[in-house]
C-alpha cells in the first residue's frame, strides 16, 4: 500500500484575520498549521527528522526513535513512527498535556514518565532520561529536536517559503512562538539567504531561559525552555516579547472568540504579544504569525476556568468582542 500521502505535511492555508484587532490598520494574516494531520507545525518537525534518519541508514523500520517532548512533537513523531513501522517512546514529565498524552498513547506510543526534577529543571531531567533509554536500547536513537539541523531546516524548505509565496513575498513582520527555536531558526535562515526585510519576533513564555530569559515556574507546555537549547544560540530575532501564562489563556479565548480559531497556548502568547506590538507599526504594514497548534487538546487547562484559578491563581474576564483597549486609537 502507497502510504508516501500520509507522511508528508501539507501546504497549510493562510488566512486574513478582519477582527483580531480591526481597527489597527495592519493587514494581519494567520498561518493555520494547525490543521496539519497530527494537529500542529511539528508535523514538518518530525517527517524531517524521522527520514533524515532513514535516508543515512541509522534507523530502519522495526527500530526505536526516543524523544523528549512536552507535547506536539510527541505526537507528531508518533504519527510518524507508526505509519513507518518504528517503535517510538516519549518521555515527558508531570506538566506534560495530558490530552496530548492521550493522544501519543493512541497512535502506539510508548510514554515514559519523568518527575519532577527537585531543581524544577523538567527539560534537563526528560533529556537526561532519553541518554539513559538510548544506552538501554543499542541501536536506538533520537531525534534531537533540540540540536538537529534537520529542525530549523523543516521550517526553511516549507514553512517560511509557503508564508512568502501566499503574501507575494511582501511581510513586514512574523511572530513565532519558541521553545527548541527550530521554527524561529528556519524561518530566520530563509530570510536572510533571500535578504527579505521582513522582521522577526520570539514570542516566548516568562520564565524561560531562552535568549538570556530569567528561569521561572511554568505550567503551561509548548512554549520556552528551561535550558538553553543549541538551536538557540544562533537565533537573533529583531524582537522578543516574554508573555506571561495568563496573557496566553487570555489571547487563546480572544483568538478563539473573535476569528473562531481555537489554538494552543503557544499561539494565545502570540495573541498577546501582538497586542503589544502592533500598535507600533505604520497603518497599512502587513504582519504574520504561526498558528503552531489546535486548542483540542488545551480544553481541559486554557479554556477551563477552574483549571486556570487553581493554576495561574485568577480567571480571565469574559472576552469583550467589542474593541480591544486601544483598537480606536487610530
Amino acid at each position: 500500500m502507497d502510504i508516501s500521502g500520509a507522511l508528508t505535511p501539507f501546504k497549510s492555508p493562510m488566512v486574513k484575520l478582519e477582527r483580531l484587532f480591526y481597527a489597527s490598520g495592519i493587514e494581519l494574516f494567520a498561518k493555520l498549521d494547525s490543521l496539519q494531520l497530527s494537529g500542529s507545525t511539528k508535523e514538518r518537525t518530525a517527517e524531517n527528522l524521522i527520514t533524515s534518519f532513514l535516508d543515512s541508514g541509522q534507523l530502519e523500520p522495526g527500530g526505536m526513535v526516543v524523544e523528549s517532548t512536552s507535547g506536539n512533537l510527541g505526537i507528531s513523531l508518533a504519527r510518524q513512527c507508526i505509519v513507518r513501522g518504528i517503535e517510538f517512546v516519549a518521555v515527558v514529565d508531570e506538566k506534560a498535556n495530558q490530552s496530548a498524552v492521550e493522544i501519543m498513547r493512541a497512535y502506539g506510543a510508548t510514554v515514559d514518565l519523568v518527575r519532577d526534577p527537585a531543581d524544577g529543571n523538567r527539560l534537563a531531567a526528560r533529556r537526561q532520561r532519553v541518554a539513559q533509554l538510548l544506552a538501554d536500547n543499542p541501536g536506538a536513537v533520537t531525534t534531537n529536536q533540540y540540536g538537529s539541523e534537520r529542525n530549523p531546516e523543516a521550517h526553511y524548505s516549507s514553512t517560511m517559503p509557503e508564508i512568502m509565496e501566499a503574501l507575494d513575498g511582501d511581510l513586514d513582520m512574523l511572530f513565532i512562538a519558541t521553545s527548541t527555536t527550530g521554527t524561529i531558526l528556519g524561518c530566520q535562515n530563509y530570510l536572510r539567504e533571500h535578504r527579505l526585510p521582513t522582521k522577526l519576533v520570539a514570542v516566548d513564555a516568562l520564565g524561560s531561559v531562552l535568549f538570556g530569559g530569567e528561569a521561572g515556574n511554568r505550567r503551561l507546555p509548548g512554549l520556552g525552555a528551561g535550558i538553553i537549547p543549541e538551536l538557540s544560540l544562533q537565533v537573533e530575532p529583531d524582537r522578543i516579547c516574554r508573555i506571561p501564562e495568563i496573557d496566553m489563556v487570555r489571547g487563546c479565548r480572544l483568538l478563539a472568540r473573535r476569528e473562531g480559531i481555537l489554538a494552543g497556548a503557544s499561539t494565545g502568547a502570540i495573541v498577546s504579544a501582538m497586542g503589544q506590538v502592533l500598535p507600533e507599526l505604520p497603518a497599512g504594514s502587513r504582519a504574520a504569525f504561526l498558528v503552531h497548534d489546535s486548542g483540542v487538546p488545551y480544553l481541559h487547562s486554557v479554556y477551563n476556568d477552574e483549571w486556570v484559578q487553581e493554576n495561574l491563581g485568577e480567571t480571565p474576564e469574559p472576552v469583550d468582542i467589542g474593541l480591544l483597549e486601544g483598537d480606536a486609537a487610530r
